[in-house]
């Protein structure tokens, strides 16, 4: 077997190795924290729960249901294997479901508003381990990606409009309190996607305004070890040619960088900025493409 071709298998089993683990946690952050207290997950998992709540359904068996005509839609209209993936995500996700449903017996947390915090990090770091890998745990996923592909709406526009409906519907049965706890979940759950996504990994961007551009850019090479780009730039008011530098650095090189500018040129315009997630050589190389 070639060597691009093992590459290609250990992405393949990392990446259903990753959803595995992430669907696992999904499902114990539900009966561990969000179903003790009346909370909702999103999308269908949600509308499971309100049923669960109402009827006694089995959640993830009615998950499982819910999801065969999305998963009709999906793979009909969706590339083969994002479509696989994705079916493997919602089957473990459903399967870990109902087999971790004991835990609701006994809750996590008694307080409501930490089950909330505690539910959203927990879901937050299983959906965000799946997402990293590109894959996918089904329900309303499905859904905003088809949107978004024949109909040009944004994903996270229409999963919020979904929740938005499901929030209406649990504050009409069980009252605003169990609604407003959901919220704060999903919030939560969203910024700690977004951490998982980015591998706590945020770099800083660096901008350099300079008449030392050359020896900034030196030192920065010597001393910090990252490589340097020249951007041209002219002065507006001088109109004199300028190189701009720029770098890409992590936040213990962003405090060597400081001095060495400080100490080069003064006077020295310095822009430092956020990069939530940079892909290239030198920096994670991107491994799971569709």
């Amino acid at each position: 077997m070639r060597m691009a071709d093992r590459t290609e298998w250990r992405q393949v089993a990392e990446r259903y190795a990753i959803t595995t683990l992430g669907g696992l946690i999904c499902g114990v952050s539900i009966n561990a924290f969000y179903v003790p207290h009346y909370m909702l997950s999103g999308g269908i998992a949600g509308i499971a729960m309100i049923l669960h709540y109402l009827l006694a359904w089995p959640i993830g068996l009615q998950m499982a249901i819910l999801n065969i005509p999305l998963f009709y839609a999906a793979y009909r209209f969706m590339d083969k294997a994002y479509f696989f993936c994705a079916l493997y995500g919602m089957l473990i996700f459903t399967a870990a479901v109902d087999a971790t449903s004991f835990l609701t017996a006994r809750p996590a947390v008694d307080d409501t508003m930490l089950a909330a915090i505690f539910g959203g990090l927990v879901s937050g770091i299983g959906s965000g381990l799946v997402f990293r890998v590109n894959g996918s745990l089904g329900g309303t996923d499905i859904v905003a990606m088809l949107v978004k592909k024949y109909f040009a709406y944004n994903v996270g526009h229409v999963t919020l409009g979904i929740n938005g409906v499901l929030m209406a519907v649990a504050a009409f049965l069980f009252g605003f309190k169990p609604a407003m706890f959901t919220l704060i979940a999903m919030y939560v759950g969203a910024m700690t996607i977004d951490k998982v996504i980015a591998g706590f990994n945020t770099k800083k961007t660096v901008l350099i305004v300079s008449d030392c551009s050359e020896q900034i850019a030196a030192a920065i090479m010597k001393e910090v070890g990252r490589g340097v780009t020249f951007i041209k730039g002219q002065g507006a008011f001088t109109r004199e040619d300028k190189k701009v530098v720029f770098v890409v650095v992590s936040l213990t090189q962003m405090a060597k960088i400081k001095p060495i500018v400080d100490a080069t040129d003064p006077h020295a315009l310095m822009i430092v900025q956020d990069a939530v997630e940079v892909l290239g050589h030198g920096f994670t190389l991107p491994k799971y493409r569709d």
